[in-house]
């Protein structure tokens, strides 16, 4: 053996360690006759040297038994596998088969409840459209209440507008009162019912939607049963769940189920039961509050008709002393126009006799002298003075006339126009207004 081999007491095969894995620096130390010599590295821990023919030998004849053993396991264990493969493919076979069937005999129970359900949803849901279809009549007999209220408000209202005397606390006013109370207390009573029919149809829905939330489960559940059977060995869309093989904690029993689905299949059909009551009790709310309505109605008009009647004789009379007034006045008006005229004539002789004296104050002298002229034309002046101040106070009696009569006429005229005022009131703004006042039919709720 040379200084540059050494012996490994180990069978293994040393790791070849190439030449870029040594280390760079050479090694100097006693008995090492070159750069590459093992005799140092050998002491470092790890191995660059050839092995010897016998560590060769050692390591073929250990493959050479380790390849004997793991046939002899391999063929063992082959024929262990035949017979268990043989014996759970039977059992795998069995048992899928009675998981198929339970899986039919389940759809079959859950199709049953699921029909069920589907029957009480429809029969729910069309009582639920009938209250529905009652809940509009309300509604619309609400709104017409609406319209029959605002017309009597504002025939009251309308009526505060007549003036002086007109302005009488009526028959007309005491049936409008009336009317007002009964809209009221209808108002009152369809509210109630309204109310009734919301709660109720609510109910209702709550109801429909259990029953919905248990047939959607159900159909859910149906459809992953039917998906379940259907599948096999073949299909393509089976795969491995390594956790589904347990029992959820919110799982239920066969007799909880069914009990569940029976007890919301029950609180429908009580509801059910209430609603038809309710709606029973809704068509006859309706038709009495619509009869009663209209005969107010009624009785409120014919109190219009009579007390129009009333305001048109009081407007007839009214304008039959206003024309005789007028005539009078008319009359009053040529004297003064007369009158005026007369005193107006006066003027120009006034004027002569007036420029006559002062024309005779210039005389001279002597000559300024009171003649039979002078004292004719003194007398002239006081005459036509005289004249004039019985026409103008004949002129005042008949401008006082004519101012009364003309108050008079004034007078006569406001109350015509507040008789008018209360004919085109009663007739145009409050009579003819309920022509809109809505009718037994829209009362009870139709359109």
């Amino acid at each position: 053996m040379s200084v540059g081999e050494v012996l490994v007491s180990h069978p293994q095969i040393a790791r070849c360690i190439p030449e870029e894995e040594l280390p760079c620096k050479p090694y100097c130390m006693i008995k090492n006759l070159g750069l590459h010599s093992s005799a140092g590295l050998a002491t470092a821990g790890f191995r660059t040297a050839k092995y010897i023919p016998e560590e060769w030998m050692q390591n073929n004849y250990s493959k050479f038994y380790q390849s004997f053993a793991d046939r002899d396991t391999a063929e063992n264990l082959r024929n262990e596998s035949k017979s268990l493969i043989v014996e759970r493919e039977k059992l795998t076979q069995d048992t899928q088969a009675s998981s198929t069937k339970k899986l039919g005999e389940r759809l079959q129970d859950i199709f049953f409840w699921k029909s069920e359900l589907k029957r009480e949803i429809e029969d729910l849901l069309a009582e639920t459209e009938l209250l529905l279809e009652r809940k509009r009549r309300l509604e619309i007999a609400l709104d017409a209440t609406e319209i029959a209220m605002f017309i009597s408000t504002d025939n009251l209202q309308n009526r505060e507008r007549r003036q002086g005397p007109d302005l009488v606390k009526d028959i007309v006013e005491d049936e409008l009162l009336r009317e007002v109370d009964l809209i009221q207390n209808v108002q009152g009573v369809l509210k109630r019912s309204l109310d009734q029919v919301n709660i109720q149809i609510r109910k209702n829905r709550d109801a429909k939607e259990l029953l919905e939330m248990d047939w959607s489960d159900k159909y859910e559940a149906y459809k992953i049963d039917v998906k379940a059977g259907g599948l096999n060995n073949q299909s393509t869309n089976i795969q491995f769940h390594p956790n589904s093989s347990k029992f959820e904690d919110n799982s239920s029993t066969p007799e909880t189920w069914a009990q569940f689905t029976h007890c919301n299949i029950y609180k429908a059909e009580q509801e059910r039961m209430n609603s038809i009551s309710l709606r029973a009790l809704v068509d006859n709310v309706l038709q009495e509050t619509s009869e009663d309505l209209r005969a107010q109605y009624d009785r409120v008009n014919a109190a219009f008709n009579k007390r129009l009647e009333e305001l048109h004789d009081a407007k007839a009379k009214l304008d039959h002393h206003l024309r005789k007034l007028l005539e009078q006045i008319a009359a009053q008006e040529r004297n003064i126009a007369n009158l005026k005229q007369a005193i107006k004539d006066k003027e120009a002789p006034l004027k002569v006799a007036q420029t006559r004296l002062y024309e005779r104050t210039y005389r001279p002298n002597v000559e300024l002298t009171r003649d039979p002229a002078q004292m004719n034309l003194i007398c002239e002046v006081g005459e036509i003075t005289e004249s004039i101040a019985l026409l103008k106070e004949k002129l005042r009696d008949a401008q006082t006339s004519l101012e009364n009569m003309e108050n008079t006429r004034m007078t006569l005229e406001k109350e015509i126009a507040i008789k008018a005022n209360s004919i085109f009131i009663d007739s145009v703004k409050c009579l003819k207004h309920r022509d809109r006042y809505p009718t037994v039919v829209r009362l009870a709720g139709y359109q």
